[in-house]
């Protein structure tokens, strides 16, 4: 008898699965409110040089030329934003004297539009013209420390448990974020902050596994795509909580306090069995399977759940207690799944947050177009819900992939007059690069075996935030050429597409245990079995 009989004993899915994933939404919103949060904290508002003290003037015409006589016009006729001239600019046709048209630039700092934001990072430390890289940065060193804290995680948690690790990243979560609201330079807010991307790696990298190794194989889907609906009510939160709160150190403080009641819902939520009995923990994995067979009306169950009884299954799934990176490349399907894997995670990272963070020439404010991309999710993730059932999670990850590249593609075509189409393809990327992003979670998890799903996730989610650090940093390759941001997102995109289709299908398969069922290719004897979750929802 195999772990996956023994669920069926206690119950696949039923009110102890429902109560996991309601524990485990509390993380999921949380991660959308901190990794997009420097579209509203970081966000540059209309500024331009601090200007020698006027004249009093009440009327708006006669501001505007006193700013017209000392900024200079870009070259799409707008006023400058990093300079000014040395001294005021005759307006008139009249000859101009010696340095009049002398240009500098702002050495004594800059005046800042606030109807929109009352103070964000870029206003606080004038982090705009020469010094705009530092404030691109923001994201990629926030991004960076996720990407060593996916490691960590993935690592540790399938050393000493799922459990004590979410602990860590809530706590760790917590600290961090409270430090960073009393950031008093740029120094310190780029360490809090990266170091806050290292506790919430925890989250990416536990939550779906520790839901994922309580439930049946009918059911994964299900969960799996419930469970992420809560990232997209996190991305339209966000724009709710930033259009509320305007300044920057109190929006961040909104965003990490909710993490204090989720260190108190750690009580309920259990340790996966699975793990437990790969580690030969027998007592442990009993009374988490026993609580949940109580839960789900099935006190049957006590009887196929003795010491004894669970000793038979554990020699069977018990491995090596030190999972180890290298493991995922020894072996030739394990070493091609996560080859594959690791182009894939890039790509669905690099495209998503390329075109989560880029909101520019939408024709929508920033609060608009983060609750429509925010929406957009919503309907993305049960069209992803039905392919990866009745398609297959490896062509629903293809398809997802090709139509971010398409649509990126197609919008550099169109002209900039064109902007309610823009904005209609720059929606359709969005939801077509998070139907990706939802595919490849469900997907990732289901090709690693038990004793090496966090450590493969931890790998592939490493990658992944390589390409999440790596998509704000590519908004400067405008300088070279404007389009070429999207084309590299597009690009990438497509390349990832074409990778995905090397992978193994996971349809109707059963998630393996040990590293020879991933070379052995388990699957279900019965399809019918993948049909449980619509005849649910029928009921």
């Amino acid at each position: 008898m195999g772990f996956e009989e023994i669920l069926k004993e206690v119950g696949g899915f039923g009110r102890f699965q429902i109560r996991n994933v309601m524990l485990l939404a509390l993380p999921r919103i949380l991660l959308p409110l901190n990794f997009l949060l420097p579209i509203f904290i970081a966000a540059v508002p209309t500024h331009h040089c601090t200007l020698p003290a006027q004249d009093p003037l009440n009327n708006l015409t006669q501001e505007t030329t006193w700013l017209e006589a000392y900024l200079p016009r870009e070259l799409d006729g707008s006023l400058s934003s990093c300079y000014r001239y040395l001294y005021p600019h005759p307006l008139s046709n009249t000859s101009r004297g010696e340095g009049e048209d002398q240009i500098v630039p702002c050495s004594e700092g800059w005046d800042y539009d606030q109807s929109q934001f009352y103070s964000t990072i870029a206003t606080q430390w004038d982090l705009v013209c020469e010094r705009k890289g530092l404030n691109r940065a923001i994201s990629t060193f926030f991004f960076v420390g996720v990407l060593v804290g996916a490691v960590i995680f993935g690592y540790l948690s399938d050393r000493f448990g799922r459990r004590p690790l979410l602990l860590v990243a809530y706590v760790g979560a917590l600290a961090l974020g409270l430090v960073s609201t009393i950031s008093v330079n740029y120094i310190m807010f780029v360490i809090t902050r990266s170091l806050t991307g290292v506790a919430l790696a925890g989250f990416t990298i536990i939550v779906l596994p520790l839901e994922l190794e309580w439930l049946d194989v009918g059911h994964r889907t299900l969960a799996g795509v419930l469970g992420s609906a809560f990232w997209s009510a996190g991305v339209m939160l966000l724009a709710l909580i930033a259009y509320l709160i305007r300044d920057w150190r109190w929006l961040l403080l909104a965003v990490t306090l909710p993490c204090a009641p989720g260190i108190l819902s750690l009580w309920w939520v259990p340790e996966s069995a699975r793990w437990l009995m790969t580690q030969g923990r027998i007592k442990e994995a009993q009374l988490y399977l026993l609580r949940c067979a109580a839960l789900n009306g099935r006190p049957q169950a006590r009887e196929k759940l003795s010491i004894e009884a669970l000793s038979l299954v554990a020699e069977t799934e018990k491995v090596v207690r030190k999972p180890s990176y290298l493991d995922l490349f020894r072996t030739p399907r394990l070493r091609h799944i996560s080859l594959c894997c690791m182009v894939v995670w890039f790509g669905v990272n690099f495209s998503y947050y390329g075109l989560s963070l880029d909101l520019s020439g939408l024709g929508l404010n920033l609060y608009q177009i983060q609750l429509l991309f925010g929406a957009v999710e919503l309907p993305s993730k049960l069209i992803v819900y039905l392919l990866v059932r009745y398609v297959g999670r490896r062509f629903t990850e293809v398809g997802a992939l090709l139509g971010t590249a398409l649509t990126v593609g197609t919008s550099l075509l169109l002209p900039s007059g064109l902007v309610v189409w823009r904005l209609v393809l720059g929606v359709a990327g969005k939801g077509f690069s998070e139907a990706a992003f939802t595919t490849a979670y469900l997907f990732t998890s289901e090709l690693y075996p038990t004793v090496l799903r966090q450590t493969g996730l931890g790998l592939t989610a490493l990658v992944g935030r390589l390409g999440g650090s790596l998509a704000p940093l590519a908004t400067l390759l405008e300088g070279t050429w404007l389009p070429l941001p999207k084309v590299t997102y597009g690009g990438i995109a497509l390349l990832a597409s074409a990778t995905a289709l090397l992978l193994p299908e996971t349809r109707h398969a059963e998630l393996p245990e040990t590293i020879q069922d991933v070379e052995k290719k388990r699957t279900l004897s019965d399809p019918q079995e993948e049909e449980i979750p619509m005849k649910v929802l029928q009921d």
